[in-house]
C-alpha cells in the first residue's frame, strides 16, 4: 500500500478541490476582506502599455504590492504616476488567477504630502529645463497694443472680473474668455485644450484670433495649483504661437507654467496691466510730443528766416543784376528784325530767277507719253492673262472627261457589277468566296444587292458550264446585258439574294 493510499484512508472526510475552485475561494476571501483600503507607498516600476491601462508597483522597505489602474481611471487622476513618487492609493485587493498572486485595483491616487509633490516638481523642472523649454531665447515679445486678448480662466471667479475691470481702466480691448476649471483632476487637460484652441483660430475668420493670451488663477494651496505644473500644460504653452502671460496665484506662488510663459505676472491684475498701456498716459505723451514738435518747428523757422534776412542784405539789387542782360536783349532783338527782313528779300529774288528759267511744256509731254506706254502694257498683260485662263479651262474639261471614262461608275453603267466580300474587298474568283458568307453587289446608278453564297463550283464544272453557255449562245438567242450579269454570277457560285 502506497503512502497516498494510507493518507486517504486516514482522512476519508477531507474535501477535494480543483485549482480553479481554490483560486475562486481565495479571491472571494481577499475581495471580501479588503473591499476598500488605502495604501501609502512609494511608486516603483510604472508601465504604460498601448491599451491605456497602468501597471505599477507599490513598495516600502520590506514588501512590494502590484497595482493596476484601468484606462478610464488613469485619465481622471490628478497627477501622473512616476517612479519614486510617494502616494496614497485608494482601491481594493483582488487576485490574479493566472499567476496565483494578489494585486490592488487602484481607483484613486493622490500624493502622500507636499514633500512628495515638491520632489516630483523639482524632478519635472530639471527634465523640462534639459529640453530647453525654459530658455529665454524661446520667449516672444508682447504686442504693444493687442486688438484682442484671450483669457484662460474660470468664468465664475473674481479673476476674470478683475482682468476686465483693469483693462477698461487702462485701455479697453476686445476680450475672449475660454472657461476652464483651474483646479482638480481635469484642470490640466482643459487649460491645455484652451491654449491650443486659441492658437487654432484662423486669421480673418468670424471669431477674431487673439494677439495675446493670459492664463490666470487666484491664490490657493500648493495642491490646488498643481494642474499648472503638469507637463501637458507646459508643453502646450511652449508650442503656442501667441504670446502668453502666466498669472497663477499670488506673487509668492510659482508653477512650471511661469517658467515657460513669455512673461510672468505676480497677479491676474498685474497681467492686465502688462497686456495694455494706459490710454491716458499715451494721450498725455502724444500731446507733449505735439507741443515739443510745434516749438521746435517755430524755432527752426525763426532761425532760418533770420539767416535768410542777413544773407539778403549782402546781395545786390535786382535792378542792378538785370540791367546789362536787358540792354543786351534789346540790341539782339533789333538786329534780329533787320536780319529776318533781309533774308526774306533775298529768298524772294532767288525764287523769281528760278521761276523765269523753268518751262513746264516738255515735262507735260513726257508725262503724257509715259501714261500711254503704261496703258499699252496693261492691255497686253490683260490679253495674255485671258488666253492662259482659257487654255487652262480647256485642259481641265478634257481631263474631267477622261476621268469620267476611267471611273468604275462608267464601267457599272455598261452593265458590269462590282462584288465585294464581307471585308469590303473586291471578289475576283469564286473559289475565294466562303459558303455562307455575305456579298455586296454594286450596280449602276448606286444600286446595291445583298447575297449569300450557297455553293461554289469546281474549275472543271465551271469550264463545262462555260462551254454549254457558249454553245447555247452560238445556236439561237442573243443575250442581253441583264442575262450576261446573271451568267457571271452563276459562274462564281449559286447566290441567294
Amino acid at each position: 500500500m502506497s503512502q497516498f493510499q494510507e493518507t486517504e484512508n486516514r482522512n476519508p472526510n477531507v474535501q477535494e478541490f480543483s485549482v480553479s475552485e481554490i483560486s475562486g475561494l481565495v479571491r472571494r476571501q481577499i475581495e471580501d476582506g479588503f473591499a476598500h483600503i488605502r495604501v501609502r507607498a512609494e511608486l516603483g516600476r510604472v508601465s504604460r502599455p498601448a491599451s491605456g491601462h497602468l501597471y505599477l508597483d507599490l513598495k516600502d522597505e520590506k514588501a512590494v504590492l502590484s497595482g493596476v489602474i484601468w484606462k478610464g481611471t488613469a485619465q481622471k487622476l490628478p497627477l501622473q504616476p512616476e517612479q519614486g513618487l510617494e502616494v496614497i492609493c485608494t482601491g481594493k485587493l483582488t487576485t490574479f488567477s493566472g499567476q496565483s498572486k494578489y494585486q490592488m485595483i487602484i481607483e484613486y491616487m493622490e500624493p502622500a504630502g507636499v514633500g512628495a509633490l515638491m520632489a516630483l516638481l523639482e524632478e519635472r523642472k530639471k527634465k523640462l529645463t534639459a529640453e530647453g523649454l525654459f530658455e529665454p531665447a524661446r520667449k516672444k515679445m508682447l504686442p504693444f497694443l493687442p486688438q484682442t486678448i484671450g483669457v484662460v480662466t474660470s468664468p465664475s471667479g473674481a479673476v476674470i472680473r478683475d482682468i476686465i475691470h483693469r483693462l477698461e481702466d487702462r485701455f479697453p480691448r476686445h476680450v475672449l474668455v475660454w472657461p476652464v476649471r483651474v483646479q482638480g483632476e481635469n484642470c490640466a487637460d482643459e487649460v491645455s485644450r484652451a491654449i491650443a484652441g486659441f492658437n487654432a483660430i484662423k486669421l480673418g475668420g468670424a471669431t477674431p484670433r487673439p494677439d495675446l493670451l493670459i492664463v490666470a488663477r487666484g491664490g490657493g494651496s500648493f495642491e490646488d495649483l498643481w494642474g499648472f505644473n503638469e507637463e501637458i500644460v507646459v508643453r502646450t504653452v511652449a508650442q503656442s504661437d501667441i504670446p502668453v502671460i502666466s498669472a497663477i496665484g499670488h506673487e509668492t506662488d510659482t508653477t512650471l507654467i511661469d517658467f515657460v510663459a513669455d512673461i510672468r505676472a505676480p497677479t491676474p491684475t498685474a497681467a492686465a496691466e502688462m497686456a495694455v498701456p494706459v490710454r491716458a498716459d499715451l494721450t498725455s505723451g502724444l500731446m507733449d510730443l505735439t507741443r515739443r514738435m510745434m516749438r521746435s518747428s517755430h524755432t527752426i523757422i525763426t532761425t532760418r528766416r533770420d539767416r535768410l534776412t542777413g544773407l539778403s542784405r549782402g546781395m545786390p539789387r535786382l535792378e542792378d543784376i538785370l540791367a546789362i542782360p536787358r540792354q543786351l536783349f534789346d540790341s539782339i532783338a533789333i538786329r534780329l528784325a533787320r536780319a529776318l527782313t533781309a533774308n526774306l528779300t533775298n529768298q524772294k529774288a532767288q525764287f523769281d530767277r528760278i521761276a523765269v528759267g523753268l518751262s513746264f511744256r516738255p515735262m507735260l509731254r513726257h508725262v503724257h507719253q509715259s501714261r500711254q506706254n503704261i496703258n499699252g502694257l496693261q492691255h497686253r498683260a490683260a490679253l495674255a492673262g485671258e488666253r492662259k485662263i482659257k487654255d487652262a479651262a480647256q485642259k481641265l474639261v478634257a481631263l474631267s472627261k477622261h476621268l469620267d471614262l476611267l471611273s468604275h461608275e462608267s464601267v457599272l453603267d455598261r452593265g458590269f457589277a462590282l462584288v465585294l466580300d464581307e471585308q469590303g474587298l473586291p471578289l475576283r474568283q469564286a473559289s475565294k468566296a466562303k459558303i455562307g458568307s455575305l456579298l455586296d453587289i454594286h450596280l449602276a446608278k448606286g444600286e446595291k444587292l445583298g447575297a449569300r453564297v450557297e455553293e461554289t463550283s469546281s474549275a472543271k464544272e465551271s469550264a463545262k458550264h462555260k462551254s454549254k453557255s457558249a454553245s447555247y449562245l452560238g445556236k439561237e438567242k442573243p443575250i442581253n446585258e441583264k442575262a450576261k450579269n446573271e451568267t457571271k454570277t452563276t459562274q462564281q457560285g449559286k447566290l441567294f439574294e
